[in-house]
């Protein structure tokens, strides 16, 4: 059996500006140690896949800089998106490069930018999905056991009954929900944080395409043909143009009824907004979690940035400071999801600089 895996690198986190940039994304920093965080996915994934069995799908603005982070990763396993057309098309995209090489591989689809502690747990649980999905040819997803009503995450209804070691039927998808909401997912027990990370064999996924999605199916039979060819890049680019951006939740789990879920046991985060990043941190007896020289008078459960800028807060509790240089955020914690509108505020004052 292979084992293959994709990394899907081509966002921007724009819930992460100012740090996050379009050439520098979320996935490109060391928020967390001395890895990047598309570093610390690839470390992690490797010990389950080997290094020439990782395609990482990003874009012409990230892919020098994703390359220059990961030297061991062939060239060749870089794809590049001519257009953002969401999950459905990336992943389907990096299938025709697996299909080719073993059309019965297990594929572990990956976002390039979550954390995840013990890590041996998390290849125990990756192991379990593996064979089931291989032997059972089913669409397997990870599901993360919620710890507090978060209304940023989507979310997974299972069937109470193990069919499997700790693999279960999905019963339903749910969208990001209210607060009231997610306080009743959390008391049911049986919804799951939604992780985004797959695992499938490639002849599976490419039946469901065929199911639930024949035109991006159609579109993707057209860029196979030119795949390995000289006009594969010009026949990409026009196919491209014209899909839809779809996620694969949309497009194919939610209609699937095959799909089934394996229990995460191990400790995850898709560091989602600069609040995750304070959750994660380190903290004094304040509850203050300062990455620079920072004086704080009065002031609790805070979260500075700013390399190379002394600071200082007097009276005030539960902020985010991320200082760049070329721009400066200020933000109640509570707030950090808002902090994707001021991303689109910049495109709107054509201000690319900041982008």
């Amino acid at each position: 059996m292979n084992v293959f895996a994709i990394i899907m690198a081509g966002g921007i986190g724009s819930r992460f500006w100012p740090r996050s940039r379009e050439k520098s994304p979320k996935q490109l920093l060391n928020i967390f140690g001395e890895d990047t965080i598309i570093q610390a996915t690839i470390k992690r994934i490797q010990k389950t896949v080997p290094l020439q069995n990782i395609y990482i799908v990003t874009n012409v603005i990230q892919k020098d800089e994703m390359m220059k982070q990961l030297p061991d990763i062939p060239s060749g396993n870089f794809l590049e998106e001519p257009f953002g057309r969401n999950t459905a098309a990336c992943i389907g995209l990096a299938s025709l490069f697996i299909r080719k090489v073993d059309p019965q591989a297990v594929t572990i689809v990956l976002p390039a930018d979550h954390l995840i502690y013990d890590e041996d747990l998390f290849h125990k649980n990756l192991q379990q999905a593996i064979e089931f999905a291989y032997e059972k040819k089913k669409l397997v997803t990870i599901g993360i056991p919620p710890t507090r009503p978060e209304t940023g995450y989507g979310y997974i209804q299972i069937v109470d009954k193990e069919v499997n070691e700790n693999v279960f039927q999905v019963a339903s998808f749910a969208e990001k929900p209210n607060y009231a909401t997610a306080m009743r997912f959390l008391d049911s027990g049986d919804f799951m944080w939604n992780s985004g990370m797959f695992i499938w064999r490639v002849d599976t996924i490419f039946e469901e395409f065929a199911m639930h999605m024949p035109e991006l199916n159609f579109s993707l039979q057209q860029i196979d043909a030119s795949v390995n060819t000289p006009e594969y890049p010009s026949t990409l680019s026009l196919i491209y143009e014209q899909i839809k951006s779809i996620s694969i939740d949309y497009g194919v789990m939610e209609k699937s009824k095959r799909v089934f879920l394996v229990k995460s046991q191990f400790r995850w985060s898709d560091v989602g907004s600069w609040e995750e990043v304070y959750q994660l941190a380190q903290k004094d007896e304040s509850g203050n979690a300062f990455t620079s020289d920072t004086f704080a008078d009065m002031s609790r459960d805070s979260y500075v940035y700013a390399p190379g800028k002394f600071t200082a807060l007097i009276g005030v509790d539960n902020v985010i400071v991320i200082d760049t240089g070329d721009a400066l955020l200020v933000c109640r914690r509570d707030l950090s999801q808002n902090v994707k509108k001021i991303v689109d505020h910049i495109k709107t004052i054509h201000k690319p600089e900041l982008l």
